[in-house]
């Protein structure tokens, strides 16, 4: 028994369109909203008239020039005073504002594209309706469009505010930083400055701050890998050893760890500041234990790198193994007991049940978290600037200590001395390149994304 196929509309050409559509139809090409209006869709008709109103308003009193200063960030870019003949009298012009004026035009630039999103929108709707009148269907009233919008299409309707805060809030600010990449923004040029290209990342990558670049890098990518793997390994081994059997009190020995969690991070983190300090109470207790015999640098300037680099590590330690024994023991209880029973059986030890059935099945759950504790160590800016400020400093290095990441250097570019902000926004780009790229090659490589 064959079933009858839904029939569907062909489809129709925005060439056909416009030759066989009526004036409205026509007129919606050049005036948004008209086919909706001679339709009494008033609602949609009105907004994309408005929308085009407003827009053409904007871009001719602010739009045009925001966008032609766009390609200069500003004519004067020094102070000047010139002579005004018509008033026999030197008038002072101040430079141009070229922050204020990139601003404006990214501003500028991505009104635009939502502009052109809009009128796409504009003939799609023109097209679905010239289709619906010429198969001779009914075109949806003003009521019936109201409330589509609280049925099928609750969807868009849900996501226009917060796809405006990300525009204003996120993609904004994100391609300003990338913009200023391409400037020669700094403490010498303040105010107003000028397109360099790709001057700031032959800066970087290949000029004065490659010699900070690469080894703040290479330290970068071992923190993360450490502090990563370290918290991991060492959160399952507790959360293995409270669910063991013989193990009483097994919710208070979890409450103990997870308030280390449950307190504020930087809370913790001055604690342990206090307590690493040369004079804290670290070396008072190893001293009066005998144990040294003078006080031990281990997060000041005159710290050892390698000590200095231990310590944040295992301070970290401190801090992250309590969440990977929590998620941890969530895989733990819901192991499947059968295989452990049977490997019991066949004569396997605890240790080649933890290496052959436990300790995978946890990876291939907590992989995708793992990736995300990488990235998120990767930028972990509270350990270090909290810990040791990128204690201890180093003479070989521009901005940086032997324990800075990429984004307290980042941050040490910004608002230390230097204030080089377009090396800064070069960083970022790269901290950006550099996570996306280990994300996408480690998630790839997981067998929650190949088995999924």
């Amino acid at each position: 028994m064959f079933k009858r196929k839904k029939h569907v509309a062909p489809k129709a050409s925005y060439k056909e369109v416009w030759t066989k559509g009526d004036i409205a139809t026509k007129l919606s090409f050049f005036i948004m909203g008209s086919n909706a209006l001679a339709n009494k869709q008033w609602v949609k008709g009105l907004s994309l008239l408005l929308s085009e109103l407003i827009f053409i308003v904007w871009f001719i009193f602010s739009g045009i020039s925001a966008l032609s200063l766009l390609t200069s960030l500003g004519t004067i870019k020094t102070k000047k005073v010139v002579y005004d003949a018509a008033q026999g009298v030197y008038i002072t012009k101040q430079p141009s504002n070229s922050v204020l004026i990139l601003l404006f035009g990214v501003l500028a630039l991505i009104l635009c594209a939502g502009m052109i999103y809009l009128y796409v929108v504009n003939l799609r709707s023109t097209r679905h309706n010239y289709i619906l009148k010429r198969d001779g269907e009914k075109i949806p009233s003003n009521l019936e469009e109201l409330k589509s919008l609280l049925d099928v299409r609750l969807h868009a309707t849900l996501m226009v505010i917060p796809l405006l805060g990300i525009l204003f809030f996120t993609i904004l600010p994100t391609v300003f930083m990338i913009s200023m990449a391409f400037t020669n923004y700094d403490r010498q040029h303040p105010i107003a400055f000028s397109w360099t290209g790709f001057k700031a990342f032959g800066n970087v990558l290949s000029g004065d701050l490659a010699g900070t670049f690469f080894p703040v890098l290479g330290w970068t990518l071992v923190w993360a890998v450490l502090a990563t793997a370290t918290t991991f390994f060492f959160g399952v081994l507790l959360a293995l050893l409270i669910e063991s059997k013989g193990i009483k009190h097994k919710g208070f020995w979890r409450t103990i760890f997870v308030l280390v969690w449950a307190v504020p991070q930087f809370v913790s983190l001055l604690m342990m500041a206090q307590f690493l300090d040369y004079q804290g109470a670290l070396n008072g207790i190893l001293m009066n234990l005998h144990l040294i015999s003078s006080p031990i640098h281990f997060i000041d300037n005159q710290a050892s790198p390698l000590v200095a680099r231990i310590t944040v590590i295992v301070v970290n330690m401190w801090i992250g193994i309590p969440v990977s024994m929590l998620v941890s023991t969530a895989i733990i209880q819901n192991l499947p007991t059968d295989q452990i029973e049977a490997a019991k059986i066949d004569g396997a030890n605890a240790i080649q049940i933890f290496k052959s059935i436990t300790f995978p099945q946890i990876l291939f759950v907590m992989a995708p978290s793992l990736i995300q504790q990488f990235i998120g160590n990767i930028n972990n800016f509270n350990v270090i600037f909290l810990l040791t400020g990128g204690a201890p400093m180093n003479s070989k290095y521009n901005g940086a200590g032997s324990t800075d990441l990429l984004v307290t250097w980042l941050y040490n570019l910004t608002f230390g001395q230097e204030q080089r902000y377009n090396a800064s926004a070069v960083l970022g780009i790269l901290i950006f390149i550099i996570s996306a790229t280990v994300s996408l090659i480690a998630y790839r490589r997981t067998n929650a994304f190949k088995e999924g």
